[in-house]
């Protein structure tokens, strides 16, 4: 497990290097991870909402979704290395890194993103297409970032 948390900081780090990258050479904005913890914090009342963009701000926000963004990278980096055993042997192979990272979209295009009420696939959004895009190449990203954390590790001697 403290593999996973290693390679989950690590893979969402370089997922959000290349997010601020993309803000301060291209001014293209990424997701305001503070409606992640807009949603995180309506949880125990509200699941759904018409668009949290509108739902009133709350205490905090802002931290939790950070933290969550980051725990939820952890998960799914344990997930990575649980499917590794499974398939008996390693996943440290780029390509399959990267596969994994866009498998992972699924979870904003099918849960995130219509709970936010902005539509499976961000449907509901201005820009569909160019929602979908950054998504993806976002969590491509997150891809990109396992295989280095792992490279990382196993340089170090880690045996993952």
């Amino acid at each position: 497990m403290s593999y996973a948390v290693a390679i989950g900081i690590g893979a969402t780090l370089f997922m959000d290097l290349y997010s601020y990258t993309l803000k301060r050479v291209f001014q293209v904005h990424s997701l305001d991870y503070a409606l992640v913890g807009r949603w995180v914090l309506y949880l125990d009342r509200q699941l759904r909402h018409d668009n949290i963009v509108q739902s009133p701000r709350m205490r905090h926000e802002t931290t939790v979704g950070w933290v969550c963004h980051y725990i939820i990278g952890v998960v799914f980096s344990a997930i990575f290395l649980f499917w590794g055993q499974l398939m008996g042997g390693s996943a440290e192979g780029f390509a399959t890194s990267v596969m994994f990272g866009l498998i992972t979209v699924a979870f904003p295009f099918f849960i995130m993103q219509p709970s936010f009420g902005f539509g499976i696939a961000a449907s509901k959004t201005p820009s569909p297409y160019v929602a979908r895009l950054k998504s993806v190449t976002a969590h491509i990203m997150f891809g990109i970032g396992i295989y280095l954390s792992i490279l990382i590790l196993t340089s170090l001697g880690f045996e993952i």
